[in-house]
Order: structure tokens, then C-alpha cells, then sequence
């Protein structure tokens, strides 16, 4: 059984990893918003997971997966990404395209990589179509 010094740690450190993650995900959604994307919409949700990032760029449809990081201790965070949560991203942009007001628009899936080097500062690196449909 855990003590309570334990728990207490663990929770502590899933505070920080989500806090760090929405970090992550504020400053990536702000990089797009520089480079001229529009955001459709942020953590949607659906039967088969979450999408951390739904933009526009020109006439595509771009499904983003973020992996922010402290370090590069364990790799870079975009080496995070597998196969299986490329086949859920799959599953996530059929979800949301069912209900999409438009028809036959072109669909990427990219991944921003955000490595926080201090509170105010990030190293981001954007992989634009990382992956593709199976």
C-alpha cells in the first residue's frame, strides 16, 4: 500500500505534466495563429480520443497532436507520437468531419513538438504532415 507522502508526489507531478502540457498546447496554438492559421477549434473530444488542436490552414483541415516536454532526456517529444495514436488521430478527424459543415476538404495531420525550456521561453518545432491516413 502507498504512503501518503508517495501520493502525494505522484499527484504533484500529474499536476505539473498538465500543467506543462497546456503550456505546451497555448503556445503551440499561438505559433499557429502567427503563421496565419485559423483555430477551429481546441481538445475536442469524441468516441475514439481527443485532438489538441483543430485549425485551418488555407483549404486544409490540420489535426494537431502536441507533446510538450521539459527536457530531450527521452526524446524528442514528437517521438511520442506511434502508430497507435496516429490510427486514433485517423479516427478523431472521421468523428469530427461527420459533423463538419464542409464537404471534400483536404485533411493533414500534423505534430508541434514544444520543449519548455524555462516558464517564458520554448523551443517549438512544427512537423507539418507528419503522418498520413492508412
Amino acid at each position: 500500500m502507498a504512503d501518503s507522502n508517495s501520493i502525494q508526489m505522484t499527484q504533484k507531478s500529474g499536476k505539473r505534466n498538465k500543467d506543462l502540457g497546456q503550456r505546451g498546447e497555448d503556445a503551440a496554438a499561438q505559433f499557429l495563429i502567427r503563421r496565419g492559421y485559423d483555430i477551429v477549434t481546441r481538445n475536442y473530444r469524441c468516441f475514439a480520443g481527443e485532438a489538441d488542436i483543430v485549425a485551418r490552414d488555407g483549404q486544409s483541415l490540420v489535426f494537431v497532436e502536441v507533446k510538450t516536454r521539459s527536457n530531450c532526456e527521452k526524446g524528442f517529444p514528437s517521438e511520442a507520437v506511434t502508430a497507435a495514436k496516429r490510427g486514433k488521430y485517423e479516427k478523431i478527424a472521421l468523428a469530427f468531419l461527420t459533423d463538419f459543415e464542409e464537404v471534400d476538404i483536404p485533411v493533414r495531420f500534423d505534430i508541434i513538438s514544444v520543449v519548455a525550456i524555462n516558464k517564458n521561453r520554448a523551443v517549438i518545432r512544427h512537423h507539418i504532415n507528419a503522418f498520413s491516413c492508412s
